[in-house]
């Protein structure tokens, strides 16, 4: 009966001991970050693999390094040219210094996303509307390091923004469409301009070798004949130039005079 009254008591220690080195040992992986407070002092980074603790008196905080994709919600924005749109981007992040975000901020996620929103209506707001339909990625690049410079405190490093969506009113999509179709136009009479001075030119050019050289002026006479009595459906009156008979009527009037 003695014997047997020491079970429970080593059953306890047993797993008291169990529980206590449960607590004390700790896997991490390649991508995990321990930040670890002893007492509630920061001591160390550790990781990845496996760590080692004190029971009750460390405290373990888990941080992925790993990129986040964080989406910036929509924003109300007035361009630099007074027109209202909103814009959303996406971010990409991570971070470099678990330490840093976990003491300096204290939620790193929700700091970053205020940090992009605020950063993503003052940088279009300093911009027309042109530019940021045009030139995008401009703007990217500009968002990107003024939030990597900001967020640079808390160990965080924004490796990409983009902007995503400009939702513009009615009114300027219509007035957009309009522009763009005034534009077309505007190339097609240019281009059509342009083919008229061409062919003005070459007549100009045809012009003069035809004057130089009457033979060629009969011959391009002949061949617009050939092409115009094609079409049988219909009767063409037109004139013959005399040069075609001048030699006939000089011949005809010197077997006269003779």
């Amino acid at each position: 009966m003695e014997t047997i009254s020491w079970w429970p008591g080593t059953f306890l220690l047993l797993a008291l001991g169990i529980l206590i080195l449960a607590n004390a040992i700790r896997i991490l992986r390649e991508y995990e970050r321990a930040v670890i407070f002893r007492l509630g002092r920061l001591m160390d980074e550790k990781g990845p693999g496996l760590i080692l603790l004190i029971p009750l008196v460390d405290r373990m905080v888990r941080v992925s390094l790993r990129v986040i994709a964080l989406d910036v919600p929509p924003q109300d924005v007035v361009t630099r040219d007074n027109v209202a749109l909103k814009v959303n981007a996406v971010l990409y992040f991570r971070v470099i210094r678990a330490s840093d975000a976990i003491v300096r901020v204290e939620d790193y996620l929700q700091a970053t996303s205020q940090m992009a929103q605020t950063t993503l209506r003052s940088v279009v707001g300093e911009h027309e509307l042109d530019d940021l339909l045009a030139d995008r990625e401009r703007i990217n690049q500009q968002l990107q390091r003024i939030i990597d410079e900001r967020t640079d405190p808390w160990g965080i490093k924004v490796s990409a923004v983009e902007v995503k969506d400009v939702d513009l009113p009615q009114e300027m999509l219509r007035a957009i469409a309009r522009q763009a179709e005034a534009e077309r136009e505007r190339r097609a009479k240019v281009i059509h301009a342009e083919g008229e001075f061409q062919a003005a030119d070459r007549l100009t050019q045809a012009a003069e070798v035809m004057a130089r050289d009457p033979a060629a002026l009969q011959l391009r006479y002949l061949q617009t004949l050939t092409e115009i009595t094609t079409d049988k459906t219909s009767t063409i009156v037109f004139p013959l130039p005399l040069d075609l008979f001048r030699s006939l009527l000089k011949s005809g009037r010197d077997r006269t005079d003779g």
